[in-house]
């Protein structure tokens, strides 16, 4: 078999059923959805994990475990091309970085990573290092302090 002789299979596609036509098609007046009541008016129904009123399941079962979600550090992050904007010798700390705009936030801290290039020599503090950054800074003569 070649995908050039595959044909349409002529019973896989059905035809869309027709709702609301003459006394002919079977499915006049309330088109199929009964009389009155929520699910006969148009946008009604109830939501699929509606229990009538019922306390539902997810509410009925018991809360078990623990998540360590609500303790998960997260660092508001600086790549290092973003500090060729400082000059030669300057200190970075993390008030320079909030002042200049680099950061917004302090989250848990400032983590600097070592994307792009660095064409400057300068001291960097922050609470995270990659070991991309820390070459990258070093290598130019600069330092890069742990808080």
């Amino acid at each position: 078999m070649k995908l050039h002789n595959l044909e349409a299979n002529p019973l896989a596609t059905h035809r869309r059923k027709v709702v609301g036509r003459g006394p002919g098609s079977g499915h006049g007046k309330t088109s199929g959805r009964g009389e009155k009541g929520q699910k006969a008016r148009s946008g009604g129904g109830v939501s699929p994990w509606f229990e009538g009123g019922q306390t539902p399941l997810y509410k009925r079962l018991p809360k078990r475990g623990f998540s360590n979600a609500r303790f998960t550090k997260r660092y508001a992050i600086v790549n290092v091309s973003d500090l060729n904007r400082f000059k030669d010798g300057d200190v970075v700390t993390p008030e320079v970085l909030m002042e200049s705009g680099l950061v917004k936030k302090q989250l848990s801290g400032i983590k600097v990573l070592g994307n792009g290039t660095l064409e400057k020599k300068i001291t960097v503090k922050a609470n995270i290092f990659t070991n991309s950054a820390i070459t990258k800074i070093e290598s130019l003569g600069g330092t890069a302090e742990v808080i």
